[in-house]
């Protein structure tokens, strides 16, 4: 998948939409339509150095992604870096745990890759 922004900012009440397009635009895994998932995303809170929550929207059809998905994500220092830590709350049934463990685990890889 590649991930592109919509529109992005960065404050309380303030949010961004995230376009995910699938490499195979065919692929019965889209949930948006048009081979990509759409996320509408609040923030809610903000604590600079400490953590992000953020209120997560699907633009789906299909009610297995319905609702609101918290996503706070916790920073720390730590010896030699930073610690983070993404706790994830009402996570939509329609995603499974391995779905949603693989494209955090992305999230945080591609992080790394962008700071190191």
């Amino acid at each position: 998948m590649t991930g592109t922004f919509a529109h992005f900012d960065l404050r309380v009440g303030g949010g961004y939409r995230m376009v995910l397009r699938y490499d195979d635009p065919n692929t019965t895994a889209a949930k948006s339509g048009d081979g990509s998932d759409v996320v509408d995303v609040r923030f809610v809170e903000i604590v600079p150095g400490e953590r992000i929550v953020q209120a997560v929207d699907f633009v789906a059809d299909d009610p297995a992604f319905a609702g609101t998905m918290r996503l706070t994500w916790s920073i720390e220092p730590v010896a030699g870096g930073t610690r983070v830590e993404i706790r994830a709350e009402d996570v939509p049934s329609g995603i499974s745990a391995e779905d949603h463990a693989a494209g955090l685990a992305s999230s945080l890889a591609n992080l790394a890759e962008w700071l190191g």
